[in-house]
């Protein structure tokens, strides 16, 4: 099978991509059903309203994403996210009877995004910590760009379809046929064979879990650097919810079916940018900088398309670049933790990357409806190159990274006096230096007596497979 593809060999993992393809598109078809709804049926072009429709669905991920890691730490996980599933299809469900009975009013929607954000806060550590349990350590990275791919691929057709029922039949019926969808997975995931999954052992309940997840955190910069830099990308440069629909009410005037896709056009950039990052097996710091750099001058392009086909040809490299830095962060911060805090780790980047959105959504959505569309979404260019500079000055000046190049090697980053860990590492220092790209390998961290490295088993396991080629 194709080094890209090569996840999909095992089982389980297909049966989880399969799923993961229906409750992504429910998803997509769910917010622009959502932000359609509001935008022109509940509101005249209210972004504001849209903006706090935003904001309450992924407010839960900043209150509860942190015990939720805790509960993805103790709980089976394969049941924790047939509940949340679920959960998300009845929030569905509701709103659009609501909405075919002619009876949704906007506080309506307001509770129902708080509702489904609130399954969504649990759903995400959950999820991001299962696929470990899927695949071997060294294929971690694929599994993780292929989850962004199948979630890309559902967004290519998802607004597309969304956008064409809301035309025909209006938006409640959307709301409806999600609710079918997202149960898929609930289904997927009782099809797994238990005896292939590699499920880490769970911790006792005891005081102080939470505390002792973050104390890690702490004690890693690199992980630190990346949840800063995807806290404020997310927080107003992945607004695409509703800078995307500002653009096609404001500047273009355009039904629902061109908003979907405008969506649809981000998506196959997305899933380009996946399908690369699904090839790479050793994510690094760098990769994670530039490519929020490159995000940022593209997203600055877009907010300055002239006309609606403009728009499409440059949400293509927005869509890719964006994915890029996605899956870079997310596979990086995965495959440097240990097994036993992932669970509380990836909660903590969840409620970074996506619990800024209720801080971002209402500003961006208030500045759109001021200041106009292109506006809201050059300020996340601005704030997406800002983020990026600092970001690398902080690598050479703080952690006095350099570039060295002999004439006939490829160059690379190293830090004065750090030592060269090819397998394994001991400090900090170096796993900084992995992290930012010097010639260390992949991303590594401290060892524990009690936990195996992570780094080094892919190491390890990836030189094997290099060999048995």
């Amino acid at each position: 099978m194709s080094k890209t593809f090569q996840s999909l060999g095992f089982y389980n993992y297909k049966l989880w991509f399969t799923g993961n393809i229906f409750a992504s598109s429910a998803q997509w078809m769910q917010r622009v059903a959502q932000d359609w709804l509001v935008l022109t049926v509940l509101t005249e072009g209210g972004g504001l309203e849209l903006g706090i429709v935003t904001a309450l669905q992924f407010a839960p991920i900043l209150l509860f994403s942190a015990w939720a890691g805790v509960v993805a730490d103790r709980l089976d996980r394969r049941h924790l996210l047939q509940i949340t599933q679920t959960l998300t299809a009845l929030s569905g469900l509701v709103l659009g009877i609501l909405v075919l009975s002619g009876s949704a009013e906007l506080w309506m929607v307001y509770i129902l995004a708080f509702v489904g954000g609130t399954a969504g806060a649990f759903d995400n550590p959950v999820r991001q910590a299962f696929v470990s349990e899927l695949v071997p350590a060294r294929m971690l990275p694929n599994a993780v760009a292929l989850n962004s791919t199948a979630f890309n691929s559902a967004r290519l057709i998802g607004p597309a379809i969304s956008g064409v029922v809301i035309d025909w039949v209006g938006p409640g019926w959307v709301f409806v046929i999600n609710a079918g969808l997202f149960l898929v997975p609930v289904f997927t995931l009782a099809l797994m064979r238990k005896d292939e999954l590699s499920t880490p052992p769970k911790i006792p309940r005891e005081k102080g879990q939470l505390r002792e997840g973050i104390n890690y955190v702490r004690g890693r910069k690199d992980i630190i650097l990346i949840l800063v830099v995807m806290g404020m990308i997310s927080c107003f440069g992945l607004n695409f919810q509703i800078t995307s629909a500002l653009m096609a009410t404001q500047v273009y005037n355009l039904p629902a079916g061109g908003y979907g896709l405008m969506s649809t056009f981000l998506a196959i950039g997305a899933v380009s940018g996946s399908l690369v990052i699904a090839r790479n097996n050793n994510p690094r710091l760098r990769l994670i900088v530039g490519a929020g750099l490159l995000f940022g001058t593209f997203l600055g392009f877009l907010a300055l398309a002239p006309s609606y086909m403009w728009f499409l040809v440059i949400a293509i490299p927005t869509g890719a670049l964006s994915m890029t830095l996605i899956a870079s962060a997310n596979a990086a911060v995965q495959i440097s933790t240990e097994p036993k805090f992932r669970g509380r780790v990836m909660a903590l980047y969840s409620m970074i990357f996506l619990g800024t959105t209720p801080i971002g959504a209402p500003i961006v959505g208030w500045i759109g409806e001021e200041w106009g569309a292109r506006w809201a979404m050059g300020i996340g260019s601005i704030v997406s190159i800002v983020t990026a500079v600092f970001a690398a000055l902080w690598g050479f000046l703080v952690w006095k990274i350099r570039l060295e190049w002999d004439g006939l090697h490829t160059p690379h980053l190293v830090i004065p006096g750090a030592p060269n860990a090819k397998l394994a590492v001991a400090s900090e220092g170096d796993a900084v230096l992995a992290a930012a790209g010097a010639d260390t390998g992949p991303v590594t961290l401290p060892k524990t007596e009690a936990d195996v490295d992570l780094a080094q088993q892919v190491q390890e396991e990836t030189e094997e497979e290099e060999l048995k080629d």
